[in-house]
């Protein structure tokens, strides 16, 4: 089990927001809970310094690319990176020291998998520095993918024989619990159930992590399998719930 630590770019700057509430066109209803004054590359650095590998540094919609390349040549293979990613610019963003890219929105269409374009997209760049991010939210009778700033949902539904299914054209999972990301309000304890049944690959859970109590769930739900990263709780992004140097030190120990 493992903290993987994030670098969350909204408008060029490292923000926490209440995933939720993010689109293209409402931007009067996004809820921020914390800009940094800090540069993408401060935060690269300090996990770096701290030996916090599988990181991702997540674009959140445009104007990002030059504070995710300043994180990335900061430290360069310690940090994989999401938003905005296809076949198109995969490789590009992998030559600038990803260590992954993350991919959501690329690999549907018209809300379903599309196939051709996965295979194509691990025919590129191999499946071993490909993370799927199969963030999701619940919609009448389970957990089901969204895309497009986690506003559009897909027609594919989070289960085990997913996770199986999806395993051979990746090599990691990173999932957000969207309903409640952003919101310190406790882990998604349904999800998480889900979740613990198993993956073939590694799996990172994000969304509502607020306290060592919810890591402990983490773990024991999870029987130490299943990573986990932190945003608007911890200290470094203003939260008061957990400190940045206590998880630190114990993903270190």
């Amino acid at each position: 089990m493992r903290f993987r630590p994030c670098i969350d770019l909204h408008d060029g700057q490292v923000k926490q927001i209440v995933g939720g509430t993010l689109s293209d066109t409402a931007r009067k209803s996004l809820a921020t809970n914390f800009t940094s004054r800090q540069p993408s590359s401060y935060y690269a650095r300090l996990y770096q310094s701290d030996n916090l590998t599988g990181g991702h540094v997540i674009m959140l919609g445009p104007g990002n690319e030059q504070a995710a390349r300043e994180a990335l040549a900061a430290w360069p293979g310690g940090l994989q990176v999401g938003g905005g990613i296809n076949i198109d610019n995969a490789t590009l963003w992998l030559d600038r020291g990803a260590s992954h890219v993350i991919v959501t929105s690329h690999v549907f269409h018209d809300g379903l998998l599309d196939f051709t374009r996965l295979k194509a997209l691990v025919a590129k760049i191999g499946r071993n520095r490909l993370v799927l991010d199969l963030s999701c939210r619940w919609r009448e009778n389970g957990y089901y993918v969204v895309t497009d700033r986690w506003q559009q949902f897909t027609e594919l539904s989070i289960s085990s024989q997913t996770l199986e299914m999806l395993s051979a054209y990746c090599a990691e999972y990173l999932i957000h619990a969207v309903d409640v990301e952003g919101k310190s309000m406790g882990i998604d304890e349904k999800l998480l159930g889900l979740l613990a049944q198993g993956s073939p690959v590694p799996m990172t859970y994000a969304g509502g992590v607020s306290s060592m109590a919810d890591i402990n769930k983490i773990r024991t739900a999870g029987m130490e399998q299943i990573d986990y990263t932190v945003g608007s709780a911890l200290d470094i992004f203003g939260g008061s719930g957990l400190r940045y140097q206590q998880l630190a030190q114990l993903h270190n120990e």
